[in-house]
């Protein structure tokens, strides 16, 4: 089984289109390489930021075999699995290892409202299906699918099931984990406002959105709240919050990407339904980020930057 430690900073990365709506490598890699500068820990390829929903599966898989040319083995490459079936979302699974997928991020079926049973069966289904970690993406708020306690519980059968993405925006979730489960699925919080109390409270790592406009800031809040400097790394989240507050919205792709456009490190096209800002709506998304940005803090040395990965 491939191995790699589920803890760090894991950009949930968006992914770049041209004026034609297809890829822009280009931009994609200006973003990854500062994102790597930063020193993050991982990266997650076709999540809810990456625009999955309108994604082909053949513009996943050259995300795919781009990504990880780019990178050569300086941190791991995830691939998020967001399937209506469970033969769908195997065939992703299969493809992805043989791709050479470090790691799997895995919602629960989309559309239909699955029960326990199904839900479970998916899961299942999927992790017996390849020997690539994954990390089981629990966010009942926008996918309506809850993976309780209980059904965490059944899923300590299958040994490549190894973390979940926190997104219930119950900060005292991280806790329940812990306390039934201890270290055996490690937590990465996955709600931009709430991840530095998350990660007080144990979170291993953070699947991070706004990291994708400001890879610097993230990665230091939590390095300093893992090397104990909590009151500094709260001085940045409190600089931060307004921005962060971004990552909860229904257009948290269309207001990440103009945050990306503010640092210089992306481009603001999305693909369609979704469209650009305009209007009142776009004035204050920029009045976020701009006032952010006007007041950026100087961050203490040594609270970011490029760390080789362990990979294995």
């Amino acid at each position: 089984m491939i191995k790699f430690e589920w803890k760090g900073v894991f950009p949930a990365v968006t992914t770049k289109f041209n004026a034609d709506e297809e890829l822009d490598f280009d931009a994609f890699d200006i973003n990854i390489n500062a994102q790597l500068e930063a020193g993050v820990d991982g990266l997650i390829l076709g999540g809810s930021l990456g625009e999955a929903s309108v994604l082909t599966e053949d513009e996943k898989f050259s995300l795919l075999k781009h990504t990880l040319e780019l990178v050569d083995g300086k941190v791991p490459v995830l691939l998020n699995i967001a399937e209506q079936s469970t033969k769908a979302a195997v065939n992703i699974a299969k493809k992805a290892y043989e791709y050479g997928a470090d790691g799997l991020m895995l919602l629960p079926p989309l559309r239909y409202s699955a029960d326990e049973e199904e839900t479970l069966a998916y899961f299942g289904a999927v992790a017996e299906s390849t020997p690539l970690p994954i990390m089981i993406y629990n966010n009942p708020v926008d996918y309506k699918i809850e993976v309780t306690l209980d059904m965490f519980e059944r899923l300590t059968a299958y040994e490549n099931i190894q973390a979940v993405k926190e997104s219930t925006r119950n900060v005292m979730n991280v806790t329940r984990m812990i306390n039934r489960f201890g270290n055996r699925f490690k937590i990465l919080t996955g709600v931009d406002p709430i991840a530095t109390e998350s990660i007080i409270m144990g979170a291993d790592g953070w699947v991070a959105g706004l990291v994708d406009a400001f890879p610097k800031e993230t990665v230091a809040i939590y390095r300093l709240i893992k090397a104990g400097r909590v009151n500094e790394a709260i001085a940045i989240h409190r600089w931060f919050l307004p921005v962060l507050e971004l990552d909860i919205h229904a257009k948290l792709v269309q207001y990440i990407k103009l945050a990306e456009v503010a640092t210089g490190i992306g481009t603001e096209k999305t693909r369609a339904p979704r469209l650009a800002l305009h209007g009142a709506e776009r004035e204050k998304v920029l009045h976020i980020i701009n006032s952010a940005l006007a007041n950026r803090p100087t961050l203490p040395e040594g609270s970011w930057g490029r760390l080789e990965a362990v990979t294995a």
